[in-house]
C-alpha cells in the first residue's frame, strides 16, 4: 500500500493521535471514510457516464 510498511503506518497513527487527540480520532476516521465513499461514487458516476456516451456514439456509426 503506497510503499508503506507497518512501522511507517504506526508512526503516522501516533502522529495523528498526538495532533487530534483520542476523542477526535474516531470522528476523523469516520469522516475520511465517508469522503472516500463519496469520491468513489463520483468516479463511478463519471465512468458510467463515459460508458453511456461511448455506447451512444457507437450506435450512431
Amino acid at each position: 500500500m503506497f510503499g508503506l510498511g507497518l512501522p511507517e503506518l504506526i508512526i503516522i497513527l501516533v502522529i495523528l493521535l498526538l495532533l487530534f487527540g483520542s476523542t477526535k480520532l474516531p470522528k476523523l476516521a469516520k469522516s475520511i471514510g465517508e469522503s472516500a465513499g463519496e469520491l468513489q461514487k463520483g468516479f463511478d458516476g463519471v465512468r458510467t457516464s463515459k460508458t453511456d456516451t461511448n455506447k451512444k456514439s457507437e450506435v450512431k456509426e
